[in-house]
């Protein structure tokens, strides 16, 4: 979604600006803005061997010997290591007992160790060698190839092909979902801390962004400008999608030339990171004066936040919340199911080092929720050729219930209080 959302933003067209416009984008008065991040931790050694012993434990129960993982999210959630995807292998194996093992090119091995966050065996591969031999020669002094292998579920397919090969046996190669989801969909104190800073920095953001937004302005205009603040708020920029008039009627946009015009829709989905956590928050209002059906629209999407807040409950199946919000909008009239005009998309999606993470607020996913869970919560409303509202916040589960990391908006009239 990231993505699709990056792609949309760089593809925006310019309109014709004024100059203050375009100055004002291009080069923003941030004087009024400082870093409000120092506080923030990034995970250290000491979670990072409570995640390795989490994940040894779920490997115990779901009688896994050793999971596979590949460079993304999960290799920096376990090992630290940050590592971009080429077709040269750097995997991390997670036995089910010890440490883990680096394997990646020899030339690479310095570059590797400068973010590996905990004790691990790193082994290397010349050009000419197979690593997957590499791995499979490993798990059988650590005896473990004839158990069963765990494959993290964004690995590429040559590299779950050649361990199989490797190892002999295509049978012994499993799903690694019960250890990397049960280890990444329940949140640590120290996680949700990071994801409330990121949400923090957002909201700042929005609210140094909004009262600078000018008509004339593209989407590039203004992204800008909450990049601008995001990164001297302390963030990292993960997105930045804004969507005008019509527009804002497809969830991620048009590629139709766009601009802010008096009484149209301005919607913004924007994200920033703090040291690997994210966040997604929306917010939608109208650049002058709303018409009586923006009001109205805005003010049922505001209401089905609140529906979906109140049936996530401990123990509830995530789905149940997507169902509720479907319940309230066919009520007035919406939908039903996905049809428009109404709600075109899930109610939310899991969020923490990736932006959308398992599992979903989406019908049919039993999975009971549970404290350290975190979803954003987006039911918006779209009425094709006309305007779309969405409004989106993010919230982590408690022993109690839900609890927001960012309050929803107040009003069409004060959309970022």
């Amino acid at each position: 979604m990231r993505l699709t959302r990056r792609a949309l933003i760089g593809t925006a067209a310019l309109a014709p600006l004024g100059f203050s416009a375009v100055a004002r984008a291009m080069e923003p008065d941030l004087s009024a803005l400082s870093p409000i991040t120092g506080g923030a931790r990034p995970i250290g050694a000491l979670e990072r061997r409570a995640r390795l012993s989490r994940a040894q434990s779920l490997m115990k129960a779901a009688g896994i010997g050793a999971v596979l993982i590949e460079p993304g999210a999960s290799l920096v959630y376990f090992t630290g290591v940050r590592w971009g995807r080429s077709e040269r292998l750097t995997a991390a194996v997670l036995p089910v007992e010890g440490d883990p093992l680096i394997v990646t090119p020899f030339f690479e091995e310095p570059s590797v160790r400068e973010t590996l966050g905990i004790t691990a065996d790193v082994r290397v591969w010349q050009e000419h060698e197979d690593p997957l031999a590499l791995v499979a020669g490993w798990l059988r002094e650590r005896r473990l190839a004839g158990r069963r292998i765990g494959i993290e579920e964004t690995a590429r397919y040559f590299a779950v092909d050649g361990l199989a090969r490797a190892l002999g046996d295509a049978r012994l190669i499993v799903s690694a979902n019960p250890v990397v989801r049960g280890c990444r969909m329940i949140k640590t104190p120290a996680e949700i801390a990071l994801m409330q800073a990121a949400s923090d920095v957002t909201m700042a953001a929005y609210r140094w962004t909004h009262p600078r937004i000018d008509a004339g302005m593209s989407p590039r205009d203004i992204a800008a400008m909450m990049s601008a603040a995001t990164v001297k708020l302390g963030g990292e920029v993960a997105f930045n999608l804004i969507l005008l008039g019509e527009a804002s009627a497809y969830p991620h946009g048009t590629r139709k030339p766009q601009r802010v015009t008096p009484g149209e829709v301005v919607l913004m989905d924007c994200g920033a990171v703090v040291h690997d956590y994210e966040s997604d928050i929306s917010r939608t209002f109208v650049h002058g004066t709303p018409t009586p059906e923006q009001r109205k629209v805005w003010g049922e999407m505001r209401r089905g936040q609140d529906v979906a807040l109140a049936a996530a409950r401990i123990g509830a199946p995530a789905g149940s919340v997507d169902d509720a919000v479907r319940a309230y909008y066919a009520s007035l009239g919406y939908g039903p199911d996905y049809k428009l005009p109404g709600l075109s998309h899930r109610t939310g999606h899991g969020i923490g080092m990736d932006g959308h993470e398992p599992i979903n607020l989406v019908r049919g996913e039993s999975t009971p929720l549970a404290p350290g869970m975190c979803f954003s919560n987006e039911p918006g409303i779209y009425l094709p050729g006309k305007f779309g509202i969405r409004l989106e916040d993010c919230f982590h589960m408690t022993g109690t219930g839900p609890k927001w990391f960012s309050q929803p908006a107040r009003s069409i009239d004060d959309p970022v209080g």
